[in-house]
């Protein structure tokens, strides 16, 4: 049976962690793999998030199975959390969450349950997108297209673009939109184009899936699910995919959420009952150490303040350095542009080279990023900023850094 498997390339962000992690150079920066990094290089635990673990380590009797929709704390307090404690559509009682492993598994939940419902169902996702979309989504057997959002020209958002791709998409289609901190671009709808979105949206009778894997990390905790909010505000049908691994550091214990909003609670129930039993067919039961650890988290209030405060601390670190690499950039690539990255938000920016000129930077500067140069700012620092700006600069111009 084995014997006719190909083998397969190895995906070329994990390839990159390995090349990364083989160079010997004392130089190496690594802007490619999406993960927060302090100014030391490393991926803390926040203190708040070892304190709950901590109590939760001492407190835990058992570790029995929890069941399908995983920990009951832990979704009550991300819906909490990503919608607000006073939102119109919870205190309505139509929006239900079903734990899941990771975001990853929020999105293939999602798409299961699309498929579900209405098996010729498209998902319409931006151009460009997070890679792992892809695979995610198409894996449940649903058919992907796209609409334009980047103007690489700009920098920005191509918003006439995508609205008027919108205004093409039949009744039901799926739009795949993300909350904030847009994967790999960086640059995000501002709330006029959220309000001007959801008019179309509405008319068009849309439904919008939106993927929130970074919340905080963009403009604030609250400011990130602006556009989830409105949308579970206004319309009669939102499914959202919640990620745990960047805003508290769990990336290892895979904690997410899938959430549904319904257009009553008796829908929202039917929903809730058909997740249940496709989980149970993809993964039984969720891991649930990273939910029991968020759950004890933002259940304690004192815990939650610190939480908010170190998640404020990682989002303005991240800020500060997109100012600083533009005034490095400006400093020693004078013919170039790159104001763009102070104006984008979270982790990533498209920094607009060549691929040969990516490749260039990793080869004979050691500076790695992903083939479409997104890059991760989170793995520059104080100590690498200036490196990183004279390799760009010799690439640019031919030459070698000094």
């Amino acid at each position: 049976m084995f014997e006719r498997l190909e083998l397969i390339t190895a995906d070329s962000i994990l390839s990159l962690m390995a090349a990364f992690r083989a160079d010997p150079d004392p130089r190496k920066v690594d802007l490619g793999v999406g993960v927060y990094r302090d100014d030391r290089g490393e991926t803390p635990v926040p203190a708040a998030v070892r304190a709950a673990e901590r109590t939760l380590l001492e407190r835990q009797t058992t570790k029995t199975y929890v069941g399908p929709a995983g920990n009951p704390g832990f979704n009550q307090e991300m819906a909490r959390l990503v919608l607000g404690s006073d939102h119109p559509a919870l205190t309505a009682g139509r929006v239900r969450l079903i734990q899941s492993p990771g975001g990853c598994g929020a999105l293939r939940l999602g798409a299961e349950l699309i498929r579900h419902a209405s098996p010729d169902s498209v998902v319409h996702l931006s151009t460009p997108t997070w890679v792992n979309h892809t695979p995610l989504l198409s894996g449940s057997g649903l058919k992907l297209e796209r609409y334009p959002y980047y103007d690489a020209a700009r920098g920005a958002v191509s918003f006439a673009g995508m609205l008027a791709a919108f205004e093409q998409l039949p009744p039901r289609a799926v739009v795949l939109l993300h909350a904030s901190c847009h994967n790999p671009t960086g640059a995000d709808l501002s709330q006029g184009e959220w309000r001007e979105l959801l008019s179309l949206v509405k008319r068009r009778q849309l439904l919008p899936f939106i993927d929130m894997a970074y919340q905080g990390l963009g403009e604030g905790l609250d400011a990130d699910a602006f556009g989830l909010r409105l949308f579970c505000a206004e319309l009669p049908e939102v499914m959202f995919a919640v990620s745990c691994s960047k805003n508290f550091g769990l990336y290892r214990e895979r904690a997410g959420a899938l959430g549904v909003m319904c257009e009553s609670p008796a829908e929202a129930d039917a929903a809730m009952s058909q997740l249940v039993r496709l989980a149970r067919g993809l993964w039984s039961m969720p891991p649930d150490h990273g939910a029991a650890i968020v759950h004890g988290l933002l259940s304690d209030a004192a815990l939650k303040a610190q939480w908010v405060a170190e998640v404020d601390a990682m989002r303005e670190r991240v800020r500060g350095l997109r100012r600083e690499v533009v005034r490095q950039l400006a400093e020693h690539c004078p013919g170039r542009d790159f104001g763009f990255i102070a104006r984008h938000n979270g982790m990533f920016s498209l920094f607009g080279i060549t691929t040969a000129q990516v490749r260039e930077l990793r080869a004979r500067h050691h500076v790695y990023m992903v083939d479409d140069s997104r890059m991760n700012v989170a793995g520059l620092s104080r100590t690498n900023l200036e490196y990183f700006a004279r390799s760009v600069a010799a690439v640019l111009a031919g030459g070698t850094a000094r």
